[in-house]
Parts: structure tokens; sequence; C-alpha cells
């Protein structure tokens, strides 16, 4: 049977420095234990511009822009750096304002919960309307506002306060009077994901010429969940966002496992694909805005601006073989299971040579390794290191220990199989999938034959268990055959002809 292709991904991320000090959970949780701390004080003078933001050459990387050797080429730490020609718009997306964000949130509101100020709507709404992916209902539903104190009452009344340029624009109601799980709080971190999911979907679907009714199933994998108290995680984040998106053919799911949920969903997708319930799977996840911020006290520290003031999203599309792109190889999963331990030694053997060893190859036969693709520019002031290259000196000292390699290739195995992380600290968000438009272009006219997608999770964080968690897939170029469903292989052809001659030959002899 035929396995799936990745056919095409879109990636945005989106401008949110307003959302650091009022939504990021590092600041409003300073906010209630020491609200006249020296780090409060400081976060205003360590906030980026939109335009810092756009000639950052990892955001520039993560929209399509730049490629990952480009990056690796250029001197650490790249913040200050700012890259020649660097745009908006790149070949996956873009990087959105935040005022055109907030305009979005309001969008993806379908209960009349969000308010927004009157002049607020006045000044942005034109620059809006210029969006190529904005429809003219979805701005006929953003209204002309409402008056600043009918705002200010609702915010009064347990309103989460939606800001632009530190000044109150909006804010979102509590959708219940007594529910937890949607009080204003918790609506808003629910719409931010929504609309971030919307926007990499439509990107996703503008790009690549994509009939979005031959859409058939959506799975949605950030890490945020919603539902009411009678089922808090009940969904669905992927048939609201297919709604939005006019998928009127797809149905959908959510499928939750922290950092590892995107490559869980990969693999879940190409299951189904190459099991023929579905055509036509999207994956997609939106941003979360708990995490603006969340290394923010030692970006201050070091004098540096607070770089995690962005909120990512994707959306992937794996389709039915068409010879061309690159085919998940469903066949060869690692993944850690419930007895594999804990020990980086366990867990690299598992995600790694357990697939390797499934399909006969070396450490040294996957061209590309894509890991916890984190920005090291984020990671290191915090103390944290840079991410892939620590996933990726594992690898190689793997590689070594099982014989694939000599202990003078460890230096350069990075630079050969791996890459810098670009992906902002959003948690699902760097967990592998940040490769996968790429790897359209490396595995179709590029000279890479084998990748492999790699998605860690640290399921303790929710109190259920102390387990860690990861799946990996490999992803190979397509060789161009394409079986007809239905159709039988040449090697299933020759063994019936074989059986058939043997029980000629029986009955022969029994005459």
């Amino acid at each position: 049977m035929n396995n799936a292709v990745i056919k095409a991904a879109g990636y945005i991320l989106v401008h949110t420095q307003d959302m650091i000090m009022h939504n990021g959970t590092t600041q409003t949780v300073e906010k209630r234990v020491n609200p006249d701390s020296e780090y409060l004080k400081a976060v205003p003078n360590h906030l980026r511009s939109y335009e810092e933001v756009i000639n950052y050459a990892p955001n520039q990387v993560y929209i399509g822009n730049m490629t990952p050797e480009a990056l690796g080429q250029m001197e650490k730490p790249w913040v200050g750096q700012d890259v020649p020609n660097a745009s908006r718009y790149g070949k996956f997306g873009e990087i959105m304002p935040q005022e055109d964000f907030i305009m979005m949130i309001k969008n993806a509101d379908v209960f009349d919960l969000v308010m927004l100020e009157e002049n607020f709507v006045a000044q942005y709404l034109e620059a809006y309307k210029s969006h190529e992916l904005i429809t003219e209902e979805e701005i006929n539903r953003i209204g002309k506002g409402q008056k600043l104190e009918d705002i200010q009452t609702a915010v009064a009344a347990h309103g989460e306060a939606i800001y632009h340029n530190n000044q109150l624009v909006g804010c979102v109601k509590k959708a219940h009077d007594v529910d937890p799980n949607l009080n204003a709080h918790v609506m808003f971190e629910n719409l931010v994901v929504k609309a971030s999911g919307v926007l990499a979907f439509k990107h996703l679907i503008a790009k690549n010429n994509i009939n979005v009714e031959d859409i058939d199933y959506v799975i949605e994998c950030s890490e945020e969940a919603c539902g009411d108290m009678n089922q808090r995680g009940g969904g669905n984040f992927a048939k609201a966002i297919a709604e939005a998106v006019g998928a009127v053919n797809a149905t959908g799911s959510d499928l939750r496992g922290f950092c590892a949920a995107p490559t869980h969903a990969l693999i879940s997708a190409a299951s189904l694909v190459k099991a023929g319930t579905y055509k036509n799977v999207v994956i997609v996840a939106g941003g979360a805005t708990a995490k603006l911020g969340m290394n923010g006290k030692d970006h201050v520290k070091k004098e540096m601006p607070i770089i995690e003031d962005v909120l990512g999203g994707f959306a992937v599309l794996v389709s039915a073989n068409d010879g061309v792109n690159p085919v998940i190889r469903t066949e060869y999963v690692g993944r850690h299971t419930v007895g594999t331990g804990s020990s980086p030694q366990a867990v690299i053997q598992a995600l790694i040579t357990m697939p390797l060893d499934l399909a006969g190859l070396k450490i040294t036969d996957i061209d590309k390794y894509s890991v916890e693709m984190q920005n090291p520019d984020i990671t290191k002031p915090a103390g944290a290191g840079d991410v892939p290259e620590a996933n990726y000196k594992m690898i190689a000292a793997l590689g070594v220990k099982r014989g694939e390699m000599e202990r003078s290739d460890l230096k350069e195995f990075g630079e050969k199989h791996g890459m810098q992380g670009w992906a902002p600290t959003q948690g699902h968000i760097p967990s592998g999938v940040p490769y996968l438009g790429f790897a359209i272009d490396d595995m179709t006219t590029g000279s890479v034959n084998r990748a492999m997608i790699v998605g860690k999770g640290s399921l303790f964080l929710g109190r259920m268990t102390n387990l860690f968690d990861g799946v990996s897939v490999i992803l190979e170029r397509n060789p161009g055959k394409v079986q007809e469903s239905g159709s039988i292989s040449k090697e299933e052809v020759n063994k019936m002809i074989a059986e058939a001659m043997r029980d000629f030959a029986k009955h022969l002899l029994a005459e």
C-alpha cells in the first residue's frame, strides 16, 4: 500500500509585544507575587519593534525567506543583526503585526465575546482590509467597535483586557458566570490559538493552490485545550478552524501530547491517509500566549531584548502518494514507550535507532535530523544551552558507539546532518515540524534523500505521570512510482505465479 506524502506547509508568526506583559505567564505571575519588581519595570525597555522582529534572521527562516543553511553561516548570536531585504511575507507565510492579529481574534469569535474599541477599529481596519487572505465577510464582522467606557466596564466584570501600544483597545468577556473553563482568560487564550491556527491554514491553502473543499480531515495539535466544566479538554479546535477557513467537507479532532503532539499528529495523519480513511489531512496548530516572555527574566538580566515576543503557528497537508513529494514511512516509527526509561541514552535509542534498525539503516543514512529546533538565542541565555546542538551530539555519540561513525566525525556530524534552531519557544512549535516546509524542497529538487522528524514532550508537567514522551518518523525522497489503488505489486504477482505453478505441479503428481 502506498505511503502518504507531505504535500504542502504553511508557517506564521505574530508579533505580540503587549501580550508579553499582559498574557505571558512569567509576567502575569510576577504581577501577582511581586508587583513592584524591578523586572516588571524593566520589561517595557526590552521590547522589540515590529521592524526588528521582521529583520530577525530566525524569523525569516521560519516563514521561508531564508534557509536553515544560510542561518548556519551567520555568526551567533543573531539578535541585533538585521537581515537584508527582510519581508513580512515569505514563501510559507507571514509575520503579522499585533494590530492585525487583534482583528483576527475578533474574527475568531462566534459567541460575541470580543469587544474592540471604536477608535482602534477606525485606525487599523483599512490596513486589515488590504490583507489578501481576509475576506469581505470577515471584515464586515469587525463592525465599528464599542466605546472605551463599555470595554472598561467589561474588564471590571472579569473580562480579559486586550492592549495595543500599552493602551486598552478591547477585551474578551467571560463566556459563563461560574465555569472556570469558560472564564475570560481561558477564552482569550483559546481564541488566540484558533486565530493563529486559522492564519497558518489560510497561508497553506493560498500559497499552494489547494482547493480547501478537498480537505477531508483536520488534526489540531497545539498545547491549549477547550471545553467547559463538564469536559475541560473536550475540544474541538480542529473543527472550529476548519469552519473558519471554509473546509466544508472536513471533520476533525484535537490531539494533545505537549511538545511531541505535532509529530504524533504527523504520524496519525499519514496513517489515516495510507489506510485510505481520508485522502487529504491537515495538521494545524496555533500559538500559546502563556509562553510569551517565558525566559524574559534571563534576557533582561543579560541586557537583551525579550525575544519570546511572537506567537507561532503552522499547517501541513498530508495527502495520498502523488509520486513527487516526500514519503512518510510510517513503517519506521520511533517511540518512547512506557518502559523505555528517561535517561538521555534510552530516549535517543528509542527515537533514533529503533526506527533505523527497523529500516535497516545506519545513523549516517539520515541526511537531516529535525529535532527540537529551539532558537539558541532564546535558550542559551536562560541556561538551557543550544538544544538542537545537544541533540546532535547525543545522536553522533550513539553513532560512534554503534560503530557507524569514527570518533573524528563527531564534530562535523551536526553541521552535516543537523541544522541551527530557528523556531520560537512556543512549546509544540519547535518540535520537529519547522523543517517540513524545507523538506519538501530538499527532497524534491534538493539533495536530501532521507530525513527524520523527532518530537519530544514532557508529560510530567500535567502531574499525571513522571514519564517523558517522544515519537519520530522517517521521511524519504519519493521514488516516483505510485501503486494504483486496489492493484498489486510485482513481488505479489511473482508470488501468486509461483504458488499457482506449485499447485499445478501437485495436481499433476496426484494424477
